[in-house]
């Protein structure tokens, strides 16, 4: 566990906007990427994720783009992921300005993508992007998705976990699918159980609602949490987020 919880606003990029769904479905626009990673750093967010929703070969030159222009103006470390492949994939988004990249899908249909990375840039730069829903197919009650949630695989989510762990994830992504845009709270069972066997720092994703939601995920073993469309409508601070944390008990940066 962290001594600090970070708190990282998330930016879903398509064609150089951000957007916002519910359960990753009925994309609506939500602003200017650049615009809001400003903010967010001036509010005091602790890290920021971008994420290519598209992911198309149209759509990666936007992608290297902002990378470079949001480097240029906020000084936090920027993770990004969506459409990265293969191992130059990863080194043109760090040249571009990105410190950690984050991977999904390219994972699970090559795992050996995951060492490549790890063995490439070192741990710290790869982050596993989880998409996780529930499901009685699975031991553990959790099942890995791809395509944003839409396409089930056949694996059980702590397996996966485990061996991505062993393969160099420096850090990973838990997006909990049933309860993306939700507002209704993390899933703090899944959490718990990604805690449990995880040596390294686990991000809590999906669901966030009111800034009393974060002491709950950080009580449920997440070093830090994320969120986008509260912090995008206003409707919830970073500085709100990381003052629950605070009179929860933990330390924020």
């Amino acid at each position: 566990m962290a001594l600090s919880i970070r708190v990282i606003p998330c930016l879903d990029v398509a064609d150089g906007r951000v957007v916002k769904g519910v359960n990753f479905l009925n994309l609506r626009d939500a602003g200017d990427p650049i615009e809001l990673a400003s903010r967010y750093y001036l509010d005091g967010a602790d890290e920021l994720t971008f994420l290519d929703v598209h992911a198309t070969v149209d759509n990666r030159s936007t992608m290297y783009d902002l990378v470079t222009a949001c480097a240029e103006q906020v000084f936090i470390p920027l993770t990004v992921g969506g459409g990265i492949r293969e191992v130059d994939d990863v080194a043109r988004l760090l040249g571009a300005g990105a410190d950690k990249v984050s991977v999904g899908s390219a994972g699970i249909s090559n795992p050996a993508l995951l060492g490549d990375i790890a063995n490439r840039f070192g741990n710290q730069v790869l982050v596993i992007s989880l998409d996780l829903k529930r499901s009685e197919k699975t031991e553990s009650g959790f099942i890995v998705t791809t395509h944003g949630g839409r396409n089930e695989t056949d694996l059980d989510a702590l397996s996966w976990v485990e061996q991505t762990i062993e393969l160099g994830a420096g850090e990973l992504l838990v997006n909990s699918i049933d309860a993306d845009g939700t507002r209704e709270g993390f899933d703090s069972e899944m959490l718990t159980a990604i805690r449990a066997i995880s040596p390294i720092p686990v991000i809590a994703s999906g669901g966030a609602g009111k800034a009393e939601d974060f002491p709950v995920a950080a009580a449920a073993g997440a070093d830090a949490i994320l969120a986008a469309s509260i912090f995008h409508e206003g409707s919830v601070s970073i500085a709100q987020a990381k003052q629950a944390l605070k009179s929860a008990g933990y330390e924020t940066r």
